[in-house]
């Protein structure tokens, strides 16, 4: 009996089938209402963007799916209004332990530096974390128009706008948009109604993901098996989750027959084999296969896609639902400024450039961590099985142990809408360090102060050129540094240039206001910048 109570959201009848008055055209349609879709809903409304979005389902997902959202993540959906409480379920992790056979060879601390508002990464259930944005969604009532029960059964794209085919309970209709965002995951329907596919690695290996409600002394850490004794030959995963449930991946092989697999009568001796008792009810099973893929592109004219419709990776590493947050993080202000006409449709050609850099990494990583996990070939077996036995006597050893190197942002750095500089404490392309501040006598963090927009950060003694329009925080007039961390993070006399998405697009040593609308320029991809 699953833990979590899953309740609908329901159906109601969209205007166009109801007789209601429905646009002739929205401005976006998104597909899917998983975290991606979702946030991306939100992102947009932030910036005034109304949207759509059509789900075939009306609950949460089944099963915790995603679970480990990290320090960037977090930030980003704190900027969304969902962190805190984020935060507040979930729980908070920074050791991870691994293990050889009945040893611990390794383990690391994944705490951030000081003066951070969120912590290195929390486990919380997807179906919470969809939760709390269906309901931070429906603040924005007269922006985001959330349909469920709404299937998406044909998709074309033209010049000038993007059409889908929808069924619903009440019948079919067709709903136009001048922006169609895929956010309807793996198995994206609109990916394949466009005749897409991807490009890349399918790992022949298998994984059975159990999710245990059980009462344990665990702690709150990350604990990786190589090759343990309760499953011989194989590797296991134990990650703690709000509501005493309990993560447990195990290693299954490539000829695992997944129906089999899936069945609680094969599935529970497993699970008592590992914690070593049967006190404990199944909450949730399913069985994965490795895949490290992607698009050639993701924005196919007025079709864009997002999360995992767009690029796939295994799931050790967290690096799945994460770069999916981190995509909409890129798209939603490049988006926004088309739409609104302060940029064209040049602009979205850079979220190709900057979150296909961020989905190679992403694969790079996933695919090491892959195959030294499930070695291939003889060799990659004897270099797994010498760095593992060198690890309990070695350090050198230790830092190859390769079970999933986790999460961390995509720095942008050198790519065509950052203003390249001299060496600066924080580089152009860099996410934005937090750092405690006081504004208003109120104690606050910076990036709540850098809000979503552009911005002009400039520090203590560094110089401020006018430039109509564009916002100027300055540390010691508007924000106080409170602990001295924005000094050590981002320097002194230097002003920073900061997008919407919290990334530096330029660093300024001079009072040049020429040179901050230039960057401006690039920053929103004008023509005229990027060709000089």
């Amino acid at each position: 009996m699953p833990r979590y109570s899953y309740e609908p959201f329901g159906y109601t009848t969209p205007p166009e089938l109801s007789g209601r008055v429905a646009p002739e055209s929205y401005p976006v349609a998104i597909v899917g209402a998983g975290p991606v879709g979702l946030a991306m809903a939100i992102d947009l409304a932030l910036q005034g963007i109304a949207s759509v979005v059509l789900d075939d389902n009306d609950v949460v997902s089944v099963g915790s799916r995603a679970i480990c959202w990290s320090k960037r993540t977090l930030e980003i959906l704190d900027r969304l209004g969902v962190g805190e409480r984020m935060v507040e379920k979930g729980v908070t992790w920074k050791v991870g332990r691994l293990f050889h056979r009945d040893n611990e060879v390794w383990s690391f601390d994944l705490l951030p530096e000081e003066g951070h508002k969120m912590p290195a990464f929390i486990n919380l259930q997807q179906y919470h974390v969809e939760q709390y944005l269906v309901e931070r969604a429906r603040d924005f009532a007269d922006l985001i128009d959330l349909r469920f029960k709404n299937r998406v059964a044909g998709v074309s794209a033209e010049a000038d706008h993007a059409a889908v085919d929808i069924e619903t309970p009440d019948g079919p209709y067709r709903l136009k948009a001048e922006y169609l965002i895929a956010c309807d995951g793996a198995r994206s329907f609109v990916r394949q109604a466009m005749g897409l596919d991807f490009a890349g690695k399918l790992f022949e290996e298998r994984f059975l993901i159990a999710d245990v409600e059980m009462k344990a002394d665990f702690p709150s850490e990350r604990w990786f098996w190589f090759e343990p004794p309760f499953h011989a030959g194989q590797s296991a995963l134990l990650h703690k989750q709000p509501d005493d449930i309990y993560r447990i991946d195990l290693q299954l092989g490539w000829d695992a027959d997944p129906d089999e697999e899936k069945k609680p009568e094969n599935v529970i001796p497993r699970i008592e084999k590992m914690i070593g008792h049967s006190d404990f009810e199944l909450d949730w099973v399913s069985v994965y296969t490795f895949q490290c893929r992607r698009l050639e592109r993701f924005t196919h004219g007025r079709v864009i896609f997002v999360g995992d419709s767009a690029h796939i990776v295994s799931p050790f590493g967290a690096r799945g639902g994460n770069g999916g947050i981190q995509d909409v993080d890129n798209l939603g202000w490049k988006l926004a400024a088309v739409l609104k006409g302060e940029a064209d449709e040049g602009l979205l050609a850079t979220y190709d450039e900057e979150r296909i850099r961020g989905a190679d990494e992403n694969i790079a990583n996933s695919a090491r961590s892959t195959n030294f996990m499930t070695p291939k070939s003889q060799m990659e077996r004897v270099f797994r099985d010498e760095v593992l036995a060198l690890s309990a006597d070695h350090a050198f050893a230790r830092k190859l142990v390769n079970s999933g190197r986790l999460s961390l942002p995509c720095s942008l750095d050198g790519l065509s809408l950052q203003t390249p500089s001299g060496d600066t404490p924080m580089r152009p392309g860099a996410p934005c360090k937090d750092a405690p501040i006081v504004k208003d006598g109120r104690p606050g963090w910076l990036l709540d102060a850098l809000g979503g927009e552009f911005v002009l950060l400039v520090m203590e003694d560094g110089p401020e050129p006018a430039m109509a329009g564009l916002r100027v925080l300055r540390v010691g007039q508007d924000i106080v540094d409170a602990q001295g961390l924005v000094k050590d993070r981002y320097g002194t006399r230097l002003a920073y240039l900061i997008r919407p998405d919290q990334h530096v697009a330029a660093v300024f040593d001079r009072a040049d206001a020429a040179g901050v609308q230039a960057a401006m320029d690039r920053a929103m991809a004008r023509k005229e910048t990027v060709d000089a």
